[in-house]
């Protein structure tokens, strides 16, 4: 098969630096054939084409993926993300990935923190299967899940997201723009940009892959205020997004309460496997929930009693939570906002 690519270059800094740039895979292009491949691009010549910096497109034999994924169950693929801070050495894929194959189509769900990863989630599927993309899941606003999205929607896939995910990621773009561009550095940024959903879920909704079913759950404020969790009843394997946590600690953007109220309701669920947000990349169902559990549970409790001493939130973030510490990685990073969150929403009890 070949695909589209594109160089892509923008400058990496001021008093001369040399140009940063990479090739940008353009899904939607493929064909058997260059020919095929090269008159797709004559007909509808790709957008990015318009962006500064970009070179002419061209095709080539498809690039291997650089992603792994693991089969989980039968049709049911898991990528580990690296349990880290966004950085060059990973270009955002710090955050789990998966996909369902159908009879007839393949659902994405989540598609990592870059164009780039995107771009090798995109590859990954083409290593399995040569059915349409239907959809892209994402599973909530956080970055390192969805600056990926452009890519697949290019290859075909419908997004859907939690119906407050649209002014969620408007509200925050930008921020997220300069944050992880910062952090992954020119060259592997380039192309990333965020997309909001193409339809948005209020209540529950089955999409059909051809002979498999994945259930759509959007829920209310707990991680985050957009939320959604995607389960198939085929295998019992239940794509939790950021409502689990494993190895990573939990990062809080919502409501504790409302976190530990949805993790109750998930572990009712009928599945016996998870894919959390992080780490795993799978976990037996509901076990995998009790060292997060734990953690949620000691925030509350830990809240509680500062605030019962009378403590000002400034001390309180420096003692809430701290016994969590050594069981999870990236705990200094996260835990004083997630205590500030906690004390925040608790204060006024």
């Amino acid at each position: 098969m070949f695909e589209a690519l594109v160089t892509l270059c923008a400058l990496a800094g001021g008093g001369g630096a040399a140009p940063a740039c990479r090739q940008v895979l353009l899904p939607g292009y493929a064909a058997e054939t260059r020919a095929a491949c090269e008159a797709a691009l004559l007909a509808a010549p790709p957008g990015l084409l318009a962006a500064p910096g970009a070179g002419p497109a061209a095709c080539a034999p498809r690039p291997a993926a650089a992603l792994a994924f693991t089969e989980i169950a039968p049709g049911v693929f898991a990528h580990r993300g690296a349990v880290a801070e966004p950085e060059p050495g990973n270009v955002g894929d710090v955050a789990n990935v998966g996909f369902v194959i159908g009879a007839k189509g393949i659902a994405v769900i989540d598609a990592g923190g870059s164009r780039q990863v995107g771009e090798q989630v995109y590859l990954a599927v083409r290593a399995v299967s040569e059915l349409p993309i239907t959809h892209l899941v994402l599973t909530h606003m956080h970055p390192d899940h969805v600056f990926g999205a452009e890519a697949l929607r290019e290859a075909g896939a419908e997004v859907l997201g939690h119906a407050n995910l649209p002014r969620a990621l408007s509200d925050r773009a930008e921020s997220y723009q300069t944050s992880f561009s910062r952090l992954i550095g020119a060259a592997g940024f380039l192309g990333s940009r965020i997309i909001g959903p193409d339809r948005v879920l209020t209540g529950p909704e089955t999409i059909d892959l051809g002979g498999r079913e994945l259930r759509l759950t959007p829920w209310p404020v707990a991680h985050t205020a957009s939320d959604l969790t995607v389960l198939d009843s085929a295998t019992g394997t239940l794509f939790a997004g950021d409502l689990v946590f494993d190895v990573h600690v939990p990062a809080l953007d919502g409501s504790l309460r409302g976190w530990l109220a949805v993790l109750a309701q998930l572990e009712l669920l009928p599945a016996t496997q998870v894919i959390p947000g992080h780490g795993g990349p799978v976990l037996p169902w509901p076990e995998g929930a009790a060292s997060m559990r734990r953690y949620l549970g000691a925030l509350e409790a830990d809240t509680k009693a500062a605030l019962a001493a009378g403590m000002a939130l400034g001390p309180a973030t420096a003692v809430i939570g701290q016994g969590e510490a050594g069981r999870w990685r990236l705990f200094e990073l996260f835990n004083a906002r997630n205590a500030t969150v906690a004390y925040t929403e608790m204060e006024w009890d």
